[in-house]
């Protein structure tokens, strides 16, 4: 007996990599998985909560790929600056991922999923790293009068920077977030040149 679940998700992860988020409907889902459209929602309630579960699949991927890419152990700053732009290519490759930059589409499934899951569940920029802020607190690496909560918005905050580009200006892209990481970085460091 075929996992039906597996079988819609694999069908999206496709359809949606192909056609996007906005031109793929349910009906197609499922015809692909080989299920009863009535099927779909015994396991999803929308396409929303599909793509949602989907996207975070692949996010989890990309984070996974970076971590393994970057010596963590190395200055704060090169991990950062390596980890933004990994992550900026992955996103950019990633064609499911590529959606966060749809701000139509992507406010609203994220709201719809919110909805769904709770206010918590959803953590789409450096999760992982939490861990790692709390290291570099512990190393005195960096500051420890910001909690990793705020550390880890602040570094949300400049990821979605990143989906204002056109109204920003492209041409200052990716000039600015590299100053951005620069600047903030350099206010949450302790000074590491002297150690």
């Amino acid at each position: 007996m075929i996992d039906k679940k597996l079988e819609i998700l694999k069908a999206g992860k496709v359809l949606f990599a192909e056609k996007g988020f906005k031109d793929t409907n349910v009906s197609e889902i499922t015809k692909k998985a080989g299920i009863a459209t009535g099927t779909f929602y015994n396991y999803y309630t929308s396409k929303d909560k599909l793509f949602m579960d989907i996207y975070l699949e692949e996010n989890k991927k990309l984070k996974k790929s970076m971590l393994e890419q970057v010596d963590v152990d190395a200055h704060p700053m090169k991990v950062i600056g390596e980890v933004m732009k990994l992550n900026t290519i992955g996103m950019q490759q990633n064609p499911i991922l590529r959606e966060w930059y749809n701000k139509g589409v992507f406010s609203r499934i994220e709201q719809v999923y919110r909805e769904e899951n709770g206010i918590g569940q959803v953590d789409f920029v450096y999760g992982f790293f939490f861990e790692l802020i709390e290291k570099w607190q512990r190393e005195d690496k960096m500051r420890k009068d910001i909690e990793p909560e705020m550390i880890m918005a602040i570094f949300g905050a400049i990821i979605n920077v990143d989906t204002h580009k056109d109204e920003i200006g492209i041409q200052y892209f990716p000039k600015l977030m590299d100053y951005l990481v620069e600047f903030i970085m350099n206010e949450l460091l302790i000074n590491l040149n002297d150690k």
